[in-house]
């Protein structure tokens, strides 16, 4: 097992990443000082590991709310779902609640303890790739809107993390590719010789290699630890986190929550991102290739829906978070390895990428 650590002052966390961590009675006890415990889960998820996860807990009074899977579930309903439990049981500001599941659980789970009594303690048991190496780490937690997805949220930090990488051998392989997604997004931003790495090692990944998933998941868990640790609140660095994401939450919210997975719209939009960063000058023909390149090896898609037209693309990218006094700013690539802070982009370049990438 390696622990790294979320240094946030009075709010620091650790990251525990290893195989069959979810066994280990001890660690859940570390972090549980309640009697209190309720899981979160959902129907896919819970049949797999759930009995586990409450093998750990003995001696506590343990309540469970499962879920429908799906990103088009993470939502006010769902929230109002876990309140129910909450409710129900009547569970104290001191209880703890167990996130086990992928992005969309760990965001609801997140999301209603920020809420519940205005505060209570939550653990991160992410069960994708994608949410051990980004969701479940940083404090993000939200519920979507059919308006703009996130848009409902806090920023609320977890206990701790726990990475159990032998739960990804039961992923799907179309949500082993998203989570890939995210950790080139490391190497993009921020890590150039990880993104050296995964050009060699990429078919590592797919192969669910153990050493190198536990090395793609500890340098990408050290890379958002590091940036978190540096803008919690998400007011410089940490928005360059969200490479590509305006383009893949406009895909995400344009096509209907859970038509395309959350990697793969985010794969689409750090290719449209790379373009509009070529056009202005930032990289080179050869720079977007190895992007394309990488990406396609990975499994993911790289073209833009044509269900999407420009115009409906700014109108749904007109719905982000880094937008300011309703000017649209996006995070572009300086080069591989390095991100810019959120940039005003000039309207027409913009408009010419999303009109002719992709679409040839």
């Amino acid at each position: 097992m390696n622990t790294l650590t979320v240094s946030l002052a009075e709010r620091s966390y650790p990251i525990y990443i290893g195989a069959k961590l979810i066994d280990q009675t001890e660690l859940f006890h570390r972090h549980i000082a309640s009697s209190q415990v309720m899981v979160v889960s959902n129907d896919t998820v819970a049949p797999l590991y759930l009995a586990r996860i409450l093998a750990n807990l003995s001696g506590k009074q343990v309540a469970t709310a499962i879920l429908p899977d799906g990103e088009s579930y993470k939502s006010m309903d769902s929230a109002m779902a876990i309140f129910d439990q909450l409710l129900a049981h009547k569970f104290s500001r001191n209880a703890t609640l167990l996130a086990l599941g992928g992005g969309v659980i760990g965001d609801l789970a997140g999301f209603a303890a920020a809420c519940y009594q205005r505060g209570i303690p939550f653990i991160q048991i992410p069960t994708t790739l994608l949410a051990q190496v980004d969701s479940s780490v940083g404090g993000k937690t939200a519920v979507n809107h059919p308006g703009g997805k996130n848009m409902i949220g806090a920023f609320y930090q977890p206990q701790c993390v726990i990475a159990d990488t032998s739960v990804l051998d039961t992923l799907a392989d179309r949500e082993l590719s998203a989570g890939i997604a995210e950790v080139i997004k490391y190497g993009l931003i921020r890590d150039c010789s990880f993104f050296d790495w995964l050009e060699h090692n990429i078919d590592a990944l797919l192969r669910r290699e153990p050493e190198a998933l536990a090395y793609a998941i500890e340098r990408s868990c050290i890379n958002k630890a590091e940036v978190v640790a540096a803008d919690e609140r998400e007011t410089g660095e940490r928005a360059t986190l969200n490479l590509g994401h305006t383009f893949g939450h406009a895909i995400e919210t344009g096509m209907g929550y859970g038509v395309c997975l959350h990697g793969e719209a985010v794969a689409i939009g750090m290719c449209q991102a790379a373009e509009l960063s070529r056009r202005l000058g930032y990289l080179n023909d050869g720079d977007v290739n190895r992007i394309e390149a990488i990406l396609l090896r990975a499994k993911l898609p790289i073209q833009p829906p044509a269900e999407l037209d420009t115009a409906r693309f700014l109108e749904l990218m007109a719905v982000d978070k880094k937008n300011l006094d309703g000017k649209l700013r996006l995070i572009l690539l300086e080069q591989i390895g390095r991100a810019s802070l959120p940039l005003e982009v000039d309207l027409q370049t913009l408009q010419a990428t999303l009109r002719e990438y992709g679409r040839r």
